[in-house]
């Protein structure tokens, strides 16, 4: 992950480039405008922007004079996300000397190492990792200042000559998490000196440089002695176990397995491996053979604006987190709630380990301890502070939905996960955290939700679901997706929250009430997903969506003091006539 800071206050003259760069290339010179700074790797390049444009604009300026795909961006300001693409920058509050964060996601790029045959580094650039085999070599002579055509060379990768142009860098990298080597068969002239070079060609995950530059190296065993006391055995330098609010609590076999696999994998050496998407810290936890990853870590240290967030993202001001009505530290909770109330279709809610209704991968509390996540203080100091968060699942997966277009989607998968996010008040459902599986011979496309850090909040107000504009979303609910929604039971979820470890604070735990509410009073009149969904979103970041003025309509309603179920009851009361209206 790259992260960046866009500032609007003032910065160093040495570090800035001359304006009129990008004041040509964006064409903008009017007086209205005003000046933000996008910082890049340490550079910082002057870019014009309108307190009028919408938030899409802003990122495709980026995008024109950076090169960083929109939907790779995300900004940030005072511990908001600017999410809503259509509103405007100054609909976020954003004014002259303001500073915002820009988080771009590098998981498409390869970063090319070209190095002589005597491991001299000649030079490096990055490639999107989509392109073909003729695209890096014509990558290789434009940037190589020297090197002349390659069409004519061989290359090779791990012995295998990669003779079809048009092969995908991605089909060599599938897997990566490692160095892949590519070999120039014969010379390679470079024209300046009239010599000949063989060029070796290092390619490098993302991931994997974040792991080279913190000196991490695949198969290295960092296992050492530590904390010793006379007359008893050496502790490893890893911890992991999951956390037990109670001894009734019974996890099942295949999330141990998932634990002790894990666990596995530590005691071989094998690294966390730092994810380079999302603001926070995520970690894949290797097998033992570090052929593939078993887990998902994140810690709750390293949450967004926590105080050892890897990103550089600031602390937050008052422990609301990046999305309104969610606290810092809080993320784990919710991933590990989002799994114990994803129930399975037969609605039991006391045995987890079956496969829930819109595929939620298994997740646990765990504690652990390891050099390879975040330490800013150093490890030794961390030996006293081990880490808590939650422990997913890896998920095989052919990609995210962001990958393609939304309409080869199956309607019950799409429906499912809309089922999930009204009820679980999502504020952050995008078409990059749903991962897409083909299952059988068929090659049935699955959806599978991940990253629910963000559902539950305390209000409904960043409340975002991207299936809203997607096909399936206008089509109604099938009688057995209506049966399962019948038989959800709110105050029996917040009961099993209690017993996992998660105390739902009121707001919270009203908050699930309310969208269950939403949720079955919408399906009882025929409300397709598009427009319960559409009753729970905002239109646009400063207008209040349809729930936010039920609830607060039933707040103006009520007497002070009285009871939560008479609350619920007026809300109850208030909907009923909203989606009667609605449903006409």
């Amino acid at each position: 992950m790259s992260v960046a800071d866009v500032a609007l206050s003032p910065v160093p003259k040495e570090l800035v480039r001359s304006s009129g760069y990008l004041d040509s290339q964006l064409g903008l010179c009017s007086d209205e405008s005003i000046i933000i700074y996008l910082i890049v790797a340490g550079s910082v390049i002057p870019m014009r922007v309108l307190e009028s444009d919408s938030i899409a604009s802003v990122k495709l300026r980026i995008q024109t004079c950076k090169g960083l795909v929109v939907k790779k961006q995300k900004l940030v300001f005072q511990g908001r996300e600017l999410a809503r693409n259509d509103s405007l920058v100054k609909d976020y509050g954003v004014t002259e000397g303001n500073v915002l964060h820009l988080v771009v996601r590098l998981s498409d790029l390869i970063i090319i190492t070209v190095r002589t045959a005597c491991g001299k580094k000649e030079f490096e650039f990055q490639v999107d990792r989509y392109k073909n085999i003729g695209y890096l070599k014509h990558r290789i002579v434009k940037k190589g200042k020297g090197f002349v055509d390659l069409d004519d060379h061989e290359i090779y990768c791990n012995g295998e000559e990669l003779e079809d142009h048009k092969r995908l860098i991605d089909d060599i990298c599938k897997d990566t998490d490692a160095v892949i080597h590519l070999l120039v068969q014969k010379s390679a002239k470079v024209q300046a000196k009239h010599v000949e070079k063989d060029v070796e060609l290092s390619v490098v995950a993302a991931d994997w440089k974040e792991r080279t530059d913190e000196g991490l190296h695949e198969g290295e065993n960092r296992s050492i002695e530590l904390q010793v006391e006379p007359g008893k055995t050496p502790v490893r330098d890893f911890m992991l176990e999951p956390v037990l609010v109670s001894p009734e609590i019974k996890l099942p076999k295949m999330i141990w397995d998932m634990i002790n696999s894990t666990i596995d994998g530590l005691e071989r050496g094998k690294q966390p491996i730092r994810s380079s998407e999302g603001t926070g810290g995520t970690y894949f936890m290797q097998d033992a053979s570090g052929n593939k990853y078993l887990s998902v870590f994140k810690p709750v240290d390293e949450e967004p604006m926590a105080v050892n967030n890897p990103l550089g993202l600031p602390l937050s001001s008052n422990g609301e987190g990046l999305k309104r009505g969610t606290k810092v530290g809080e993320g784990a909770f919710r991933e590990v709630a989002a799994y114990i109330l994803d129930h399975p279709r037969s609605g039991q809610r006391t045995l987890l380990g079956e496969v829930g209704f819109a595929g939620v991968p298994p997740t646990v509390m765990v504690q652990c301890l390891h050099r390879g996540f975040n330490h800013p203080d150093g490890y030794e100091h961390a030996l006293k502070n081990v880490k808590i968060g939650s422990l997913q699942m890896f998920m095989k997966n052919n990609g995210s939905c962001e990958d393609m277009g939304p309409r080869d989607f199956p309607v019950e998968e799409v429906h499912k996960i809309s089922v999930f996010d009204i009820r679980m008040a999502n504020a952050d459902r995008h078409a990059g955290n749903i991962l897409m599986s083909r299952e059988g011979e068929e090659g049935r496309i699955v959806l599978i939700p991940i990253d629910h850090g963000y559902c539950l909040p305390e209000n409904f107000e960043d409340c975002t679901f991207d299936w809203l504009y997607w096909p399936q979303a206008h089509q109604p609910y099938s009688p057995n997706t209506i049966e399962y929604i019948n038989s959800l039971d709110t105050e029996q979820d917040i009961a099993l929250l209690k017993f996992y470890g998660w105390d739902l604070s009121l707001k919270c735990a009203r908050t699930l009430r309310i969208s269950t509410m939403l949720l079955k009073k919408g399906v009882e009149r025929g409300l397709t997903p598009f427009a319960i969904g559409s009753i729970m979103c905002r239109e646009t970041l400063n207008k209040e969506s349809i729930i936010e003025k039920i609830v607060q309509e039933a707040h103006d309603s009520v007497l002070p003091g009285m009871s939560e179920a008479a609350f619920l009851e007026t809300v109850s009361q208030i909907m009923d006539f909203q989606l009667d209206k609605f449903a006409k």
